[in-house]
């Protein structure tokens, strides 16, 4: 759906996404602000604009200096955080919001910069706990339009070129905190046992994480593996979500996550679950009923629970259509933005 004409004047609700890299959290904010935009006047300032939402430029900014009329900036990060903090004491009549989705101790700066905020949102309770204020808890939701089963999930494995029947998928930026050695440790034992099976990486290997990739690689490579664990780098995100249709089973393996969005669009799609204890995984996942929760970083657990997964597939195929009902009922975004409007609504 294309943007609504923007006009300065008119708007209630800067949404910035001042980062060049995407991320989980610019995923994030470009599901949920086009859903934003049909219940508030809302503009996007910055990269990976999505379709559905006004765009602004920095010269529009420039327009809304010392405007009478509240204005809400919804920071995700700190360096957003202080671009509206510093905005506010040079004159923008803005009032400040920030969501938190960390699971752990913020940093001195960060703690500063929450206490400027004038509502925090957090995604979890967990996420709360370490706020040291009161906040409102949003969880996270996914377009279950957009991260939905496809018609037919052979012909999209097919699509694939993978040898085998069946993917299963870890999906995130490669590196030791998304355990993504972890997933490759426990395919290295279960493929070979497994020959339906093959799996995917998902996800950009950034130049300062290419020593680790090479040694996932080495040691795909040592279990003659190479055809059937791809590391398929950073992909745009139509081919993403293509990837989720194609799985089976999905893995998420993260060694600590803030909310961990992967968990509901793989969910959303249909795929069974193994999900490792970090982030929103306790809160999102039925245990034994829509996913398999095991401990972070447990290669062994993590083997356990999937093999019987893999060794039936159709009992995978029921867990993945259970997953996806759950979605629906609990982790809707339609639901995640009327919270956050609501929170603007007491705010202006």
């Amino acid at each position: 759906m294309p943007a609504e004409p923007f006009s300065a004047a008119d708007l209630d609700v800067i949404v910035p996404n001042l980062h060049r890299r995407y991320s989980g959290v610019t995923a994030t904010n470009r599901m949920v602000a086009p859903k934003l935009a049909r219940r508030v006047r809302a503009a996007w300032l910055g990269t990976y604009a999505p379709d559905g939402i006004a765009r602004m430029q920095a010269s529009d900014l420039v327009m809304l200096w010392r405007r009478r009329r509240p204005l809400i900036w919804h920071a995700r990060r700190n360096n957003e955080m202080i671009a509206g903090v510093i905005l506010r004491a040079l004159g923008w009549p803005l009032k400040l919001v920030f969501t938190s989705a960390a699971q752990r101790h913020h940093s001195w700066i960060t703690r500063w910069l929450i206490r400027r905020m004038d509502a925090i949102i957090a995604t979890s309770d967990i996420s709360a706990s370490y706020l040291k204020r009161e906040a409102t808890v949003v969880t996270h939701g996914v377009d279950t339009d957009i991260y939905a089963p496809p018609a037919d999930r052979a012909a999209a494995f097919a699509e694939s070129g993978l040898p085998g029947r069946y993917a299963i998928g870890c999906f995130g930026r490669v590196r030791a905190q998304k355990g993504s050695d972890v997933f490759v440790a426990a395919m290295c034992r279960l493929l070979p046992r497994y020959p339906d099976f093959s799996a995917v990486l998902v996800g950009a290997v950034t130049p300062e994480q290419l020593p680790f990739a090479g040694e996932l690689r080495k040691q795909i490579a040592a279990a003659g593996l190479e055809q059937r664990i791809v590391i398929t780098g950073e992909l745009d995100i139509a081919e993403v979500q293509r990837w989720y249709q194609r799985l089976t089973i999905y893995a998420f393996t993260s060694r600590n996550e803030g909310f961990g969005l992967t968990l509901i669009e793989a969910m959303a799609a249909g795929a069974a679950l193994v999900a490792a204890r970090a982030g929103a995984a306790e809160i999102v996942v039925e245990q034994g009923v829509t996913g398999v929760l095991v401990p972070p970083g447990d290669v062994e657990a993590l083997v356990a629970a999937l093999e019987p997964l893999m060794r039936d597939p159709a009992a995978a195929r029921a867990m993945g259509e259970r997953a996806r009902t759950r979605v629906i009922e609990r982790f809707s975004l339609e639901a995640e933005a009327d919270k956050i409007a609501a929170v603007y609504r007491r705010l202006v």
